[in-house]
Formats: structure tokens, C-alpha cells, sequence
């Protein structure tokens, strides 16, 4: 298999995930974590909670064998605001070695605390089109965490036991039909709902729901999207239709539900027949049923009507960043941490078998791909039935705390969806052109 074809195809559009941070001013130069033995400490503030055991257990392998490094990992995130965390962490003097970063706002908000990473292997090892967010006059000012894709994510038994072939799921209404079906049967079929809908979660709706009908207009690029004066909704008919059967199906109130009870409580043990999430949700699925993680779930498109229908979001989740105010040895020793894990051979066979990510780098045997959600996405990407991811490109927080509240509102029957489009819309073009 052509190692560099991977996610390859989809280009310039694949680019940047999740929480968008607002960035701090200046500070001093950070002091030298070097100890009186000469020991370096590299602090790691990460945002993925699903791979946080098997990062910590990395990292101590990693101790073993380069003597005279220590790693400290503190992980925020899930239910969490890591952007604010982050940016609380940095003005408590306390600057983190390494941390994340989304894209191109993300690049703007801290480039004064984010070092050249384009002299490291991991930067020439990345796949075409995934640094295109995060690199400022030349300079690649961050390293991709993996590839990742988000859609329905459903339970086989449960589409076999109601007589639905998720293959014959291709469009909106095929999936109103399914949802439909489902919820007849529901009682039979042992499920309080057919969804679970995290409406608490500004981010599953307000970036990774939202990114599925902003996308298109932007053209699947998310440098478009951070140059965009404003935001037209163009298929916002079909984002409301989405977020309608989502909700109208759900467990009940979804304004308070939230990610740890919709993939733990509702999903894994089975009480719903899907949830909107992404491959990330395998490890988290595993530790509940592993069997069920191993051969009961699939995923299936969020369509699109009028542009995809049977495509799913694919990109990247979430940047490595080094910060610049390190000394120059702990900002050495933090490139020379993140090579080893993207380009050694022990640290491939950890990101593709211990943390169960899609790589964004050449030199990876996908064949070793072994979760169901990582193989379809995969197979997805191949088949060139992609959206990009564009939300990076957002302005800052509002994503998340201008739409995400926003729907949080219609969802609440206190706004109408004319107002979230307004108000966004509004916001939106405010803080572009300040």
C-alpha cells in the first residue's frame, strides 16, 4: 500500500479539529526546567482524554530510554474547555513545553509562544496538506495529532434486529426512514431513544455538526474559512433538518446531556441506536463492552442535502505545539519527543496499535488499522467521500460559544433557528472585521 496515500486525497481540505483557543499576551521567558543533575522536564498540556493512559504509559517508556528527560502529561478535556484551561495554565506562569493548537486562528492567537518546528522529521514526514493551517511565513508552527473522521455512529445489532441495511443509508431521507423505524421498534429493541444528542456540548454541535453544513461553502478549506469576511449558511436548511431529528429523537433534555453519558452511560451500554461522534469514541467504548467496540459499531454519514450525502467529515483533530518561551534545550528535547513518536519505529507501533489513531504521517502501514470506525473512516477517505474539516478557520470561541450557545437556545425553545442564524451570522462578521 502507497503509505503516502493516506488521507492524502483530500488535500488542503483536511485540515484542523476542535476547541478554539484564545490566546494571551507576552510573557517572560520562561525559566529552564533543567535540574541541578541536568535532567529535563518537558511539560505536556493535551486536550484528548480517549488515549490519555496510553500517552502516560508512553511516556514513561520514553523516560527509559532517553535517560535525563522526564515527561509530565496533564490532560483536559471531554466535558472540559481546554482553550480556557489553557490559557489559564499559561497566565498562571506555569507555561506548559507542549501544547495544542488548532489552526490557522489558533496559529494567529499564539504565535508569539509557538517555536519553528520545520527543522523536525515529524514536520517532513506529515502528509501533504495537513500543515497548510498551521504554517506562518514559512515556518510550521505545529505537528498534526492524527486523522480523524465523525459521522453517526450506530449499533449493527440493533439495524439487524429493526431490519435496516446501513449500507441502504445514503441520504437524508434514508436516514429520517431509519430513524423512523427505529423508534417504532424501540421499545423491542431495549432503547430509550434512538439518539443521543449532547446538546450541553457546544463543540459537538456548535464545531463538528456545524462543520458538516459550513464546509461546503468554504470549498473544504479551512484557510478559506479564516479569510472569510462572513458566513452564509448556505446549507443551513439542511443543518436544522439534521439537528431536528437528532433532537426529536434523543434522550430527554438534551441541553444537559453531555459527552461522558452519551458514549458511556447511553451508547456503549447500548440504550441508544446512535450518537454523532468519531473514531475517537473506540477506546472509550472498549473499556465498557470490548466486544461490542470490536465487532457491534459502524459508522454512517451526516448528510448534506444539496452538496453530500454519503460523505463524512475527515481531518485533523488538534495540532502539537512547543512553546517558544522554553529554553533552548527543553525546546530541543520537545522536538526530539514528538519525532520519536511520529517516526521511530516503537513510536509508529504505539500511535497505530496503543492509541488506535489514523496516522497524518508517511512511513505508517495503514493495513495495521484495527478499530471498525479507523478502518470505515479510512475507507471513506479512499473512496473520496470526504467533507474537510473547516472549523479551525472559524473566528475565535465562536464556534463554540456564539453557535454552540446559540443552538444550545433553539434547543431550548428559546430561540427560533432564523434567530441562531442571525445572531451568528452577526457575530460572525463582527469579529472579522474589527
Amino acid at each position: 500500500m502507497n503509505k503516502k496515500k493516506l488521507f492524502s486525497g483530500i488535500g488542503a481540505g483536511v485540515l484542523s479539529l476542535s476547541l478554539l483557543l484564545t490566546g494571551c499576551g507576552n510573557a517572560d521567558k520562561s525559566g529552564s526546567k533543567e535540574d541541578s543533575k541536568g535532567n529535563v522536564t518537558i511539560d505536556v498540556f493535551q486536550f484528548k482524554v480517549e488515549f490519555k493512559k496510553q500517552f502516560e504509559k508512553v511516556a514513561k517508556e520514553y523516560e527509559k530510554e532517553h535517560k535525563g528527560v522526564d515527561i509530565n502529561i496533564t490532560t483536559v478535556g471531554g466535558g472540559e474547555d481546554y482553550g480556557a484551561a489553557l490559557k489559564s495554565k499559561f497566565a498562571s506562569g506555569k507555561e506548559p513545553a507542549i501544547y495544542n493548537i488548532g489552526g490557522p486562528q489558533d496559529v494567529k492567537d499564539w504565535q508569539k509562544k509557538l517555536a519553528d518546528l520545520s527543522d523536525t522529521k515529524a514536520s517532513k514526514a506529515a502528509l501533504k496538506g495537513t500543515l497548510d493551517g498551521v504554517t506562518n511565513d514559512g515556518k510550521v508552527l505545529g505537528l498534526p495529532y492524527n486523522q480523524e473522521g465523525y459521522g453517526f455512529i450506530y449499533n449493527k445489532a440493533v439495524f439487524e434486529k429493526a431490519g435496516i441495511d446501513p449500507k441502504s443509508i445514503k441520504s437524508f431521507a434514508d436516514l429520517e426512514k431509519a430513524v423512523k423505524t427505529l423508534d417504532s421498534k424501540k421499545k423491542e429493541l431495549g432503547l430509550e431513544a434512538v439518539f443521543a444528542l449532547p446538546g450541553k456540548e457546544t463543540w459537538v454541535t456548535g464545531l463538528h455538526l456545524s462543520n458538516t453544513f459550513l464546509a461546503p461553502e468554504f470549498d473544504n478549506n479551512v484557510l478559506n474559512a479564516y479569510n472569510a469576511k462572513k458566513v452564509d449558511f448556505k446549507y443551513g436548511d439542511a443543518f436544522k433538518k439534521v439537528l431536528d431529528l437528532q433532537n426529536e429523537y434523543s434522550v430527554q433534555p438534551t441541553v444537559s446531556l453531555d459527552y461522558s453519558k452519551q458514549v458511556e452511560e447511553l451508547f456503549s451500554l447500548q440504550k441508544v441506536a446512535m450518537i454523532q461522534q468519531g473514531n475517537w469514541v473506540y477506546s472509550s467504548i472498549a473499556g465498557i463492552d470490548q466486544d461490542f467496540a470490536d465487532n457491534g459499531i459502524g459508522i454512517l454519514p451526516i448528510p448534506v442535502e444539496g452538496y453530500k450525502e454519503d460523505a463524512i467529515p475527515v481531518g485533523i483533530p488538534m495540532y502539537w505545539g512547543v512553546n517558544s518561551n522554553k529554553d533552548e534545550k527543553t525546546v530541543a528535547e520537545a522536538k526530539k519527543f514528538l519525532d520519536w513518536l511520529y517516526t521511530s519505529d516503537k513510536g509508529k507501533e504505539t500511535v497505530i496499535n496503543d492509541f488506535k489513531f489514523i496516522p497524518a504521517y508517511e512511513g505508517f502501514d495503514a493495513s495495521k488499522i484495527s478499530d471498525p470506525l479507523s478502518k470505515e473512516i479510512y475507507q471513506y477517505s479512499q473512496d473520496g467521500k470526504t467533507i474537510g474539516w473547516t472549523f479551525m478557520g472559524y473566528p475565535t470561541n465562536w464556534g463554540q460559544n456564539e453557535l454552540g450557545v446559540q443552538i444550545q437556545k433553539y434547543l431550548s425553545k428559546d430561540a427560533k433557528w432564523e434567530d441562531v442564524v442571525k445572531t451568528t451570522q452577526a457575530a460572525w462578521e463582527k469579529s472579522r472585521n474589527k
